[in-house]
């Protein structure tokens, strides 16, 4: 049974306790995405992201690196177009080492500047390789389309430009705006005492709350259209797309059977038709 409570600060905090297991998942959510990004700033959602794990004031990024290592734990975030996810997996018996870990970069990261300029480069480069993989690339495209010029069209990574100009100033103020205490939801599940790991996060996280200060446009209208991008590939990479329900629609469950029937498997009809019967493709879904 799923266990909610509120922190001190207001953060709703959500537990399951499963005694099955040896292990411990605990994760940070944050309502911060390239959607909520000024067209200068695409981008910034996820290098902060990265600027996480590039040192506190206890710990340098090397050594976030060895402490992860040392307790055989998994350490790791990701960003969409609408949150940011810091996220820790790790034995039951290391759980204190991994929460005080996990909270150490959440709420001391110090963004240095010169790991800055670095992670500047490692971003740039993640834009190439998305660049140069088209099953990646028809989708930011089809995006950027469907949306117009939205900031939900906004690729998560941003641009090499963008993401060149950001500053550490830059990184300071969009935490203080985005990582408001209203934005933010903390989920642990595994094996754990849940009286005990709700006092310890309250702990770890403090008892202050931070109102975020940005807010995200409504977005457009569906915009139908069609878009070819010419690119020199052995192949070509095609997205379809049509207007579904919204995210909360009764019919979801509906629609997510539709889609396992559509294309989510390799029994799917469009993996069978395309793919096992006429062999026109090597990978097709929905």
């Amino acid at each position: 049974m799923i266990r909610i409570q509120k922190l001190d600060n207001g953060i709703p905090l959500l537990l399951e306790r499963m005694d099955g297991l040896r292990s411990v998942a605990m994760g940070i959510w944050v309502l911060a995405g390239s959607r909520y990004e000024r067209p200068d700033k695409n981008g910034i959602s996820h290098f902060l992201e990265h600027m996480f794990f590039k040192g506190t004031k206890k710990r340098s990024a090397q050594d976030i690196a060895v402490a992860i290592d040392s307790i055989g734990a998994e350490l790791n975030a990701f960003t969409s177009k609408e949150h940011t996810a810091f996220y820790i997996k790790v034995m039951d018996e290391s759980i204190d080492e991994g929460l005080e870990l996990l909270f150490d970069i959440f709420t001391g990261s110090e963004f240095p500047e010169e790991e800055l300029k670095r992670e500047q480069s490692v971003v740039c480069e993640e834009i190439k390789m998305v660049l140069d993989t088209p099953d990646d690339l028809v989708h930011d495209l089809f995006s950027a389309d469907l949306w117009g010029g939205d900031a939900l069209g906004q690729p998560i990574l941003g641009s090499e430009d963008t993401v060149r100009s950001f500053t550490r100033d830059d990184l300071r103020s969009y935490a203080s705006s985005a990582y408001g205490t209203d934005r933010i939801v903390i989920s642990c599940a595994g094996n754990f005492n849940v009286d005990r790991i709700g006092s310890m996060i309250g702990d770890a996280i403090g008892a202050s709350t931070r109102a975020s200060t940005i807010t995200a446009p409504k977005p457009s209208e569906f915009k139908p259209g069609l878009r070819a991008h010419k690119k020199d590939l052995a192949e070509s990479h095609v997205c379809l797309g049509i207007k579904g329900i919204e995210q909360n629609s009764p019919d979801r469950y509906r629609a997510l059977l539709l889609n396992t029937i559509l294309g989510g498997g390799i029994s799917s009809r469009l993996f069978q038709e395309i793919r096992e019967k006429r062999g026109l493709a090597y990978s097709v879904y929905s």
